[in-house]
């Protein structure tokens, strides 16, 4: 094989490497405003095909100070700060103003959401209204307790839904940042994203119309 030959076989070989391996772009949040209330979805972006959202976790609080409201099984159909839970399970879609977290998947008890809350939730888990950010530079997290059911890949877009976060909307701007891990979903290992935020209570029209053309809010996960 000649030189040049050898060298466009390697530099072919190293493409398909990196199509394969893709990595997190960045958190997205679409904000929509109704009846004084703010509800931000939360999307972790990334560009490889089959990239895998595994969980969640330390979510801090960097500046600001929110409080969310819920509308689930545990409020009796109404908005709550201090009773509700961020189990997706217990969300209503003709609800859609309530908070909860997720990896991936569906709301509601028919979806077989298997998003889990881990231990630094404390002994109430998912079923408490406000998140426990602790001493605000370790917070809990979330996973998905069966990962062969690739509820976390990424959808045709290369979005993945983490959650959904509802407080008022004349509150001011909440700074939170939230680590990930994810692999390749191909048998690749874990990878990690320590050091990315997201902001709650900015309008982000433009967030808002990017996912909109994506056609990704509102859309049902594939299964």
């Amino acid at each position: 094989m000649s030189m040049h030959r050898a060298s466009a076989a390697a530099l072919a070989a190293a493409a398909v490497s990196l199509s394969a391996h893709g990595a997190f772009v960045e958190f997205v949040v679409a904000r929509t405003v109704d009846g004084g209330l703010a509800r931000h979805a939360l999307f972790a972006r990334f560009n490889g095909a089959t990239d895998t959202v595994l969980n969640a976790f330390q979510i801090t609080k960097v500046s600001g100070n929110a409080t969310f409201f819920h509308r689930d099984a545990l409020t009796n159909g109404v908005h709550s700060t201090s009773v509700g839970s961020w189990n997706p399970q217990f969300s209503f879609e003709a609800n859609p103003f309530d908070s909860y977290v997720m990896i991936g998947g569906g709301i509601g008890f028919a979806s077989g959401n298997t998003t889990a809350a881990d231990p630094d939730w404390g002994a109430a888990a998912f079923n408490q209204a406000q998140i426990p950010f602790g001493n605000f530079t370790s917070g809990p997290g979330w996973y998905n307790g069966n990962p062969p059911n690739l509820q976390g890949r990424v959808n045709a877009d290369g979005f993945v839904k983490l959650g959904q976060f509802v407080v008022a909307s004349n509150e001011g701007p909440t700074v939170i940042s939230l680590k990930l891990g994810y692999s390749n979903g191909q048998g690749g290992g874990v990878q990690f994203v320590n050091d990315a935020t997201f902001t709650l209570n900015i309008p982000t029209p433009g967030a808002i119309a990017i996912l909109g053309f994506a056609g990704l809010f509102p859309r049902r996960r594939r299964a």
